[in-house]
């Protein structure tokens, strides 16, 4: 049990690891293309699936992550078996339809939690972005938060 807290906790640090290179992105991505956003509801449309797609990617990995640990303590057969079983308890489904074994059964819950911290934090960064969105698209850039451009010094 003790092993497998341990195991779990340092899975979870690496998945927090890689959440937060990928928000990083995400938000680098976002803030590239900040611009696109104010000019037309289309480009908001891009920009924000742009972004979700950057998120999805970081919960995948994390499931992979996962499931390479289920598939190494030789919990799943296959390694399709553990990113499914994986996928299941990192968004809290709880199926149930494939089990861990007794020995490593307290690695599901501590995916578990994993997995809703993590969504939690993808959804905050999409939600900021959402929030930005509508602004730019609702009011001008200078009423939405965008500081107005200084103008160049004149020339003596």
């Amino acid at each position: 049990m003790l092993i497998d807290l341990l195991l779990g906790i340092a899975t979870t640090t690496l998945c927090l690891l890689l959440q937060s290179l990928l928000v990083v992105a995400a938000l680098r991505y976002y803030a590239r293309r900040e611009h696109r956003v104010h000019s037309t509801l289309l480009w908001a449309e891009t920009v924000i699936t742009g972004l979700m797609l950057i998120l999805i990617f970081s919960s995948l990995a994390q499931i992979a992550v996962w499931a390479l640990l289920f598939y190494a303590l030789g919990e799943f057969e296959t390694l399709e078996m553990a990113f499914y079983h994986s996928g299941v308890n990192f968004a809290t489904l709880g199926y149930g339809d494939i089990v861990m074994s007794e020995k490593h059964r307290l690695l599901g819950p501590l995916e578990a939690i994993n997995g809703a911290l993590m969504i939690g934090v993808s959804t905050a960064t999409l939600s900021r972005a959402f929030t930005l969105v509508l602004r730019g698209q609702a009011l001008s850039p200078h009423q939405a938060g965008t500081p107005p451009r200084p103008s160049k010094p004149k020339a003596k």
